[in-house]
Parts: C-alpha cells; sequence; structure tokens
C-alpha cells in the first residue's frame, strides 16, 4: 500500500540495509520518499535498495558507520542533508541483542556496548539530526523499541531489555522536548518477529515456537508487520500522536 503522504519526503533510516530496517526503506522508497540508507555491515544490499530507489527517479544514497562514535553519527547526518537536501523524518532502528549474558556473568564492557548501540547511537544520531527536522513545519522520528522493553525480555537479554526499555522513555522525554519544534517522536515495540538476522542468531526453533503459541493471533511476526507500522507513525506529518509506542506482537501483551 502506497502511503502518498511520504512522496519526495526526505528520511534517514539507521541500520537500513538488514531485517526490519531493509523492509522499512523499501516500503518509504516504494511510498516515493528519498531515503539515506545507513549501513554497519550490510555494504551489497544497501547498494541495491539505493540502486532500487534512484531507478525509481528518487534520491538515495547509502552511507556506511559506527553510531556508537559520535564523529560517525554526525558524519551520516550531514551526508544526509548534502545528498537529499533537507531531512523530513528520521527512523531510529540501529540495536542489537549482541548476545545472551545473564546477571551473574555481566562484565562492565559488555553491559556499556550493548547500551552504546542501543540507546546511546539514538540518542547521538537524534541530536545531529534534530536541528534539521526543526526547519520544517512537520517534521517526524521513530524510534524501534521493542517488546522486551516492556515485559523484560528472555533470560540473558538483561542489557537489551534494559535498552528498550529506556528507549520507551527517552521517545517520551523527546517529544516532550522537540514537539515545540514541530517533531513529532514515537516509538514501535515489536515482539517475536521471524525472518530476521536478529531471531536467526538468537532464537532457537524450539523458544520461537513456543512464544509463537502464546501469541492470541497464532502466528509470529514479520518485518513487513512493523514497517507498515512505522511509515504510517512517520506520515502523520500533522497528526496529534506524538510520544506513544505502537505495540506490534500479535496480542500477546497489551498493557
Amino acid at each position: 500500500m502506497k502511503n502518498i503522504k511520504l512522496t519526495g519526503k526526505n528520511v534517514l533510516i539507521t541500520a537500513g540495509a538488514q531485517g526490519i530496517g531493509e523492509s522499512i526503506t523499501k516500503h518509504f522508497i516504494d511510498s516515493g520518499a528519498n531515503v539515506a540508507i545507513h549501513y554497519f555491515s550490510s555494504a551489497d544490499t544497501a547498494n541495491e535498495l539505493t540502486k532500487y530507489a534512484i531507478s525509481k527517479g528518487q534520491k538515495a544514497v547509502a552511507i556506511s558507520g559506527d553510531l556508537t562514535k559520535e564523529a560517525d553519527a554526525n558524519a551520516l547526518v550531514v551526508k544526509t542533508v548534502e545528498v537529499l537536501g533537507s531531512l523530513d523524518i528520521l527512523i531510529n532502528n540501529a540495536g542489537s541483542l549482541v548476545a545472551r549474558k545473564m546477571l551473574s556473568e555481566m562484565e562492565s564492557d559488555f553491559w556499556h556496548k550493548v547500551m552504546d548501540i542501543n540507546l546511546t547511537s539514538m540518542m547521538l544520531v537524534t541530536r545531529a539530526a534534530s536541528s534539521y527536522l526543526a526547519k520544517n513545519d512537520n517534521s517526524s522520528i521513530v524510534n524501534l523499541a521493542s517488546l522486551a522493553g516492556r515485559k523484560g525480555g528472555h533470560p540473558g537479554s538483561l542489557a537489551y531489555s534494559t535498552s528498550k526499555g529506556a528507549i520507551l522513555t527517552l521517545t517520551r522525554a523527546l517529544s516532550a522536548e522537540l514537539g515545540p519544534q514541530g517533531i513529532r517522536v514515537n516509538a514501535v515495540a515489536p515482539g517475536l518477529i521471524l525472518g530476521t538476522s536478529f531471531h536467526n542468531t538468537h532464537t532457537t526453533e524450539e523458544s520461537a515456537a513456543a512464544t509463537t503459541a502464546g501469541i492470541p493471533i497464532q502466528r509470529a511476526g514479520n518485518a513487513d508487520d512493523v514497517a507498515r507500522a512505522v511509515l504510517f507513525l512517520a506520515s502523520e506529518y500533522d497528526g496529534f500522536i506524538t510520544g506513544a509506542t505502537l505495540d506490534i506482537n500479535g496480542g500477546v501483551y497489551n498493557m
């Protein structure tokens, strides 16, 4: 479904060339948006998506960077605006579980690494982008949180779940701070989304099956389920939704 509100809008998607991010990027391109696709390791896919957007007559650029580094986060935004001309939408999608570790085996370095990847990087990119987003009357940020940030996650995801819970609060705080500048800030909290490298790496088939059995609509989610929600939140330019988190989990958690 094409979202005509997005035609000609300039969008930056972090980690926009793998998993949920790749689907979000494709959906934006298919809605006529210009895209800056950040990637860390998925260079091939990022370049393919860039070619796809350009073939449709839209602007696109693939930009690599380690977003835990302030210089990379700043450079990403500068390059985005150089190529696209301005910035309307920021999708903060970068993040990782990294590995499963229980409290008893938690090293400080690991804790800080997970927080930097999931939380600090989001702050750095948003800080760099906010002045550009504020130049438009209606801008939008969508942050990728997680059901783990609501429930606390499965064993071994202490650091990840905590960082994702913080993103829920970051979203509310930013919505209050940036609202007067015409920037809406929302989040999505996906539940079990299969077919991504995240769950291929960190979730066993048995665990996925057990989780799916407890989902009221009796299926796991997929990346497109998340992408559609992200586009909706991003495109409600003149909308009244800000500071909200949209839960995408098949009904397994409904607070």
